[in-house]
């Protein structure tokens, strides 16, 4: 698939640096402020990752779960989400967005008509956290027929064959989760032993596109740099629950923490 994705690792290669993943919760703290987070961050961010919130988010550690209970609260819904989308991507055109959140919420709303949805509201890939492979190659398949990236998840524990199975089944990303923890939790593993095991993924298709989530920080983010991108979630949410606890604006202090990030990369 060439799509805007493939071309933010592109883009992000040509500069000698790997792209910056930002993940936020939709709707957190507002719809309306959760849109101008996102327009904001998307200055420094290659590619947004936006999440569904949920009530019970088994791989997310406490400030995701902080983040979703307070767009939850605030009443948001999945037609909210997608409204966000539409609207973030009639002005950032060109900046690929990730929806990701869990297969219930898919279920729910129907495979095919979420898809649609998906497709409307320009959604260029999906994560659906609980589906793996291969349960999932249907799923994948219809993605790929709306053009919608299905990314493909790959753990610390994901056996030889199987990641290669993964590997010739994905479209234009794979997410390699560094440890085995939720997310936000400190590095249980070096950073070398993460770029190591990153790199077997890597040398059975170089060509693909893979990228390091969990547990990237300010202070890690840098050793990391090798890979072909490097997602950050929890220390954008955590920056949110700071500003709103000091009733400062979200927006300003959130964009700053991106952009420090993004510095620490070029």
């Amino acid at each position: 698939m060439n799509s805007l994705i493939s071309q933010s690792f592109k883009n992000a290669k040509k500069q000698n640096r790997p792209a910056l993943i930002s993940y936020t919760v939709a709707g957190d703290n507002s719809k309306k402020k959760s849109l101008e987070i996102l327009k904001s961050i998307s200055q420094y961010a290659d590619i947004c990752e936006l999440g569904f919130p949920h009530n019970a988010p088994i791989a997310d550690g406490s400030q995701i779960q902080t983040s979703a209970y307070r767009a939850i609260k605030n009443g948001i819904k999945i037609n909210d989400v997608f409204s966000i989308v539409t609207e973030f991507k009639k002005i950032k055109k060109k900046t690929p967005l990730i929806l990701m959140g869990y297969y219930n919420i898919i279920h729910q709303y129907t495979e095919n008509k979420f898809i649609a949805k998906c497709k409307k509201s320009k959604v260029d890939g999906l994560i659906v956290v609980d589906l793996p492979y291969p349960e999932n190659k249907e799923f994948a398949s219809k993605c790929k027929k709306n053009k919608i990236n299905f990314i493909q998840l790959i753990s610390p524990t994901t056996s030889k064959l199987r990641i290669k199975k993964i590997i010739n089944n994905s479209h234009d990303m794979i997410y390699y989760i560094s440890m085995l923890s939720t997310t936000g939790g400190k590095l249980k593993v070096s950073p070398k032993k993460i770029i190591k095991e990153y790199q077997k993924i890597k040398n059975q298709k170089k060509s693909k596109n893979v990228v390091i989530g969990f547990g990237i920080t300010k202070k890690t983010i840098k050793s990391l740099k090798k890979a072909d991108g490097l997602v950050v979630g929890s220390a954008i949410c955590k920056e949110i629950t700071k500003s709103l606890k000091k009733r400062q604006n979200p927006v300003t202090n959130v964009t700053n923490v991106v952009k420090r990030l993004k510095d620490q990369i070029i």
